[in-house]
């Protein structure tokens, strides 16, 4: 389990955002990598006071990498035609929120000097690709495949699959559970409180 939980959040940060022009979707996976693992290797966020900055520095690569709009709207499927704009506005917010919120806190404490190699890439159209990579940690190799969307000239993943598990369909299991027998306004209060829980939690360690 823990190896699943530092794959996704290894796989989470190693996205970032470039101008499709000339650059390849693999190419686009590489560049955030050292700058990630600086900020982890930082004596400057070993500080209990700044692991709070050395987060918000964690998300602010992160956070431009993968494209949340598309990734809630595939997490709830056909439940996303039951949402209204603003609940869709919302749960996009949130779902993007309770990613950083899940992984994030732990690679703070979970990094062990994981290495990526980058396999090969696939071009599945003119505007989706995918992306073959390998996390080497602790003498495990752990099979990562990014998919990609281009939008807008830029290249961001809309799902991670790891080890045969895709992280979209992950959620969405968990949402369709969810909205079997709750409402998308219900759903969206789970995510609130789960998010709150989460964030009282991670005070509780500072």
């Amino acid at each position: 389990m823990k190896k699943q939980i530092m794959s996704v959040i290894f796989a989470l940060i190693v996205g970032v955002p470039c101008s499709a022009k000339g650059i390849e979707p693999l190419d686009a996976l590489k560049a955030p990598v050292d700058q990630v693992l600086g900020i982890l290797q930082d004596p400057h966020y070993q500080d209990a006071a700044r692991k709070d900055a050395q987060r918000e520095k964690i998300w602010e690569t992160i956070g431009q990498a993968f494209d949340f709009p598309v990734m809630a709207k595939l997490a709830l499927a056909r439940n996303w035609k039951k949402f209204t704009v603003q609940q869709r506005k919302e749960f996009t917010g949130l779902f993007a929120e309770l990613l950083e919120s899940t992984y994030v806190d732990k690679i703070q404490g979970g990094y062990e000097e994981e290495k990526v190699l980058y396999l090969g890439q696939k071009m599945v159209s003119d505007s989706k690709a995918r992306v073959t990579t390998k996390i080497l940690r602790s003498g495990v190799d752990i099979p990562i495949v990014y998919s990609m969307l281009k939008r807008n000239d830029v290249w961001r993943v809309y799902d991670v699959n790891i080890e045969g598990v895709s992280l979209i369909k992950n959620y969405r299991t968990q949402f369709n559970n969810i909205l079997a027998k709750d409402s998308q306004a219900q759903l969206i209060e789970r995510l609130k409180h789960k998010i709150e829980l989460q964030r009282k939690n991670r005070t509780k360690k500072n």
